[in-house]
């Protein structure tokens, strides 16, 4: 068992983990405690422009400028993030790690002049109740730092590789794995 809360932290997709929903996704988890844990899948750009789905919001969004697909779970559900330009609190805006957090999309006129770099995820990836932990036991992901940038990469596709590769070592070398073992 995981003592003490994830929040905040990168949960790595380990190429032990085949599921279509989370193969090579890497998770920013966003809440987790012991009723379970909710996350938003970071690296999985969707064709929809955000300026077309949320017109308000466009002006404010980080290349790729597109809604995101945030995990399997209530997907007609959006959660935003966002950096803060300023160290002190904005209104709307709830810190998560460094200058990044959630932004309380409801009011995007209020929050504009306090904040940049806005990106939307449709839908969560949501576990009950010791069921990441259980997934933790078996290899499924890495526990891994989040960078307070890994949220608004502006190179979502590579963020996977980008990840473990800065860890060093063995994890390193599991950014080489190929997606296909048989190819290998």
């Amino acid at each position: 068992m995981i003592a003490g809360t994830l929040k905040g932290r990168l949960l790595v997709a380990s190429p032990a983990l085949r599921d279509p929903n989370f193969d090579r996704t890497v998770v920013l988890l966003l809440e987790h405690t012991e009723d379970g844990a909710l996350g938003v899948v970071l690296n999985r750009p969707s064709q929809l422009d955000l300026s077309e789905a949320l017109p308000e919001w466009g002006g404010l969004a980080i290349e790729p400028q597109v809604v995101f697909v945030g995990g399997p779970v209530q997907t007609g559900s959006l959660i935003g993030l966002a950096a803060a330009w300023t160290d002190g609190q904005v209104e709307g805006w709830t810190p998560l790690i460094g200058r990044l957090g959630a932004v309380d999309l409801e009011h995007p006129d209020a929050l504009a002049p306090g904040i940049g770099e806005v990106r939307i995820f449709s839908g969560y990836a949501g576990w009950a109740s010791g069921q990441l932990e259980s997934e933790l036991e078996v290899g499924a992901w890495f526990v891994l730092d989040a960078a307070p940038d890994d949220a608004l990469s502006p190179e979502p596709e590579r963020l996977w590789r980008t990840v473990l590769r800065r860890q060093g070592g063995r994890l390193a070398l599991m950014a080489s794995y190929p997606e296909n073992p048989d190819w290998n």
